[in-house]
């Protein structure tokens, strides 16, 4: 399938979308009026000093677009999404079909303009107009070096500390600071790529096909079409080592061990199970890159090759939801894509979902109901600090222009967009007949991008009995109030499943608050044998009666060493927590420590939010942590931190 806009001939038989009226602010581009039917990258990576000048680190070489113009009227200019960051040296237009005899390349002019401070628009000028349905190529010479599309890491920013390492992330609107692109979640296409490095290193990028060309090139194609979000490179001192019949884990040398350890044989139940749920996985292969430590995110689902945190080698197997749900958006997100980024939770909320409904197949109602648990713990806390009237916390977000998308990234999408799938799974009021139903979604739209209206309109299709009976405006649970509404969730799925695993926590927890500690009956709880999330759940219950009576912070420690020297992630974050509002002073070094050991934002911003919040001592410790690590956070989170630290209009 070469495309997949709305003209091409497999969606001719299909829907029209409302998607195909959708708008896009965060995109300068004239993607509706040119269809993507390829992209071809042609870089060079250079280590070297921060630019600018010669010698500086940088991918230098081209990007190929093939375009073909949707305009009955034609066009004579082409704008992209591009970034002050990225220098276009050159614009080259090739007309006639590859091979022709009469095939014209000719150079063309092209100038930038403002749009917004994420990004610029690149704007191409045709010196003959082109015509409706005409195909053609244009060839643009770049260069990238310091921005934000592109990260750059010193040795002391890797696991190794040997060699640097250079990662891509798209989501939200970064990759037109990566090349100049649509870079809009509303098109797909198809990509290639040559990638020359410099000896002793390796390319990987979320392609269908890896294929050495030489001693220092990497070939890679991605045979289904994908929005620009999802390109994603990464270059460094790489290993591999097979994990199961169609994957393998990539890791600097130092962790590919720790990281076969921990995938070996997991994955593949994890891929059979979504395929048994939401239908065939297209993907190909399903890799995991694992990120040196300054890596922002607990994983970015790049198709065919998902970027993970280090985090998630905890040693004992125990974070592997998160690989879940980067499986789940092989479905929710990158099958079926939100078509502009107000409506993420249609990535996001259906990817909470299908990781819960894969969670309860492989590990039962009690453990998922407890997992979920935390989740509305989590969307309970952001409601409590942003205000449940906060726009923010509509599903369905109006980003206005100029507005970057990843500055209104917050946990609504995720699990209030569950809550809303959860609700139309219990309108429908039968497992078997939902999860027959999201299967027919995916194949429905599948290479598509779409609106809200187009997912409910085929829910509503799909059973019209419930469409008879009027679901969409029940008084209270009205689908316009689920979208445009902000606030808690309307209607809750049933969590008591996994009561069996939050009653004994809730139980101990209720034991630490007291001024005398029964420890008698303290030491009859058996935590040995508490999974992560169970632990998780009595520490947040800990954190939320903390401060605790004088001296329990410090016995609860000593108890629990298995909590109180974890190397997991999930309870190092939350015995910080701890810490900090109890202000256990003589344990604040394990707040320095771990945030020294990773840079993920979702261990430090609440942990900075935390100290900030506490004594003279916690706010000394957050300034001199920060000091520490800054050199090794990524940008983004150095800005977050920042205003933690110094909040605006103080």
């Amino acid at each position: 399938m070469e495309s997949s806009g709305p003209s091409s001939c497999h969606s001719a038989a299909r829907r029209p979308l409302h998607s195909a009226q959708a708008v896009d602010v965060a995109s300068a581009s004239s993607f509706r009026a040119f269809e993507i039917l390829h992209l071809h990258l042609d870089l060079r990576a250079e280590f070297g000093p921060p630019g600018p000048g010669p010698g500086s680190r940088g991918l230098n070489g081209k990007a190929t677009l093939e375009l073909r113009c949707l305009l009955p009227e034609g066009a004579s200019e082409l704008r992209l999404d591009s970034h002050s960051c990225l220098e276009v040296m050159a614009a080259t237009l090739l007309r006639g079909q590859p091979g022709d005899q009469q095939q014209l390349t000719e150079p063309v002019p092209f100038h930038t303009q403002p749009f917004s401070h994420y990004g610029q628009a690149l704007c191409v000028v045709f010196p003959k107009p082109c015509c409706a349905a005409e195909r053609f190529r244009l060839e643009l010479t770049y260069r990238v070096g310091e921005g934000p599309g592109v990260c750059w890491l010193a040795p002391e920013q890797t696991a190794g500390k040997k060699k640097p390492f250079v990662y891509t992330q798209g989501q939200a609107v970064l990759n037109r600071a990566f090349f100049p692109c649509f870079d809009t979640p509303a098109v797909k296409c198809t990509y290639s790529a040559l990638v020359e490095v410099p000896d002793g290193f390796t390319a990987v990028m979320s392609a269908s096909t890896w294929e050495r060309r030489g001693p220092n090139k990497f070939f890679f194609q991605m045979n289904q079409p994908i929005p620009s979000y999802l390109i994603a490179l990464a270059i460094g001192d790489l290993a591999s080592a097979e994990v199961g019949p169609r994957s393998r884990v990539w890791a600097e040398p130092c962790l590919i061990e720790a990281a076969k350890e921990e995938y070996n044989g997991v994955i593949e139940e994890f891929l059979a199970t979504g395929e048994k749920l939401f239908g065939p996985y297209v993907w190909g292969r399903y890799d995991l890159l694992f990120m040196p430590p300054s890596f922002p995110f607990g994983g970015m689902e790049n198709p065919c090759l998902t970027f993970v945190t280090p985090c998630l080698l905890a040693g004992d197997r125990s974070l592997a939801d998160v690989i879940i749900h980067e499986i789940s958006h092989s479905w929710f997100g990158n099958l079926v894509t939100n078509a502009n980024w107000g409506e993420f939770w249609l990535n996001e909320g259906f990817t909470m979902y299908a990781q819960r409904r894969i969670s309860t197949i492989l590990f039962g109602a009690a453990y998922t109901c407890l997992e979920a648990a935390t989740g509305r713990a989590l969307l309970r806390q952001h409601m409590d600090v942003s205000g449940e009237e906060n726009p923010l916390n509509k599903l369905r977000v109006k980003i206005e222009p100029g507005v970057d998308p990843d500055d209104t990234y917050n946990e609504t999408p995720y699990e209030k967009g569950y809550c809303f799938v959860s609700y139309l799974a219990h309108l429908v009021g039968d497992q078997e007949q939902f999860d027959k139903f999201l299967k027919a979604y995916v194949d429905e739209f599948k290479f598509q991008s779409i609106l809200a209206e187009d997912f409910l309109e085929f829910y509503l299709e799909y059973f019209p009995e419930l469409k008879k009976k009027g679901v969409d405006s029940i008084p209270g649970f009205e689908f316009n109030r689920w979208l445009n509404t902000p606030g808690w969730p309307p209607y809750l799925p049933d969590l008591s499943p996994g009561d069996s695993l939050m009653k004994p926590a809730e139980e101990l927890a209720e034991l630490w608050a007291a001024s005398e500690p029964d420890m008698q009956a303290i030491e009859a709880v058996a935590i040995s044998t508490w999974k992560t999330y169970q632990l998780v759940y009595f520490l947040d219950k800990i954190l939320q009666k903390s401060p605790l009576p004088p001296g329990n912070v410090k016995k609860l420690g000593e108890t629990y060493p298995k909590i109180s020297n974890a190397q997991n992630a999930e309870l190092r974050l939350r015995w910080g927590q701890i810490i900090l509002k109890n202000d256990h002073q003589e344990e604040f070094w394990k707040v320095k420590d771990f945030l020294q050991s990773q840079g993920k934002q979702k261990y430090t911003l609440p942990l900075y939010h935390a100290m900030m919040g506490g004594s003279e001592m916690a706010r000394t410790l957050a300034k001199e942590t920060f000091a520490a690590t800054a050199s090794q956070l990524h940008s983004n989170v150095v800005n977050y931190v920042q205003q933690i630290l110094e909040p605006k209009g103080s």
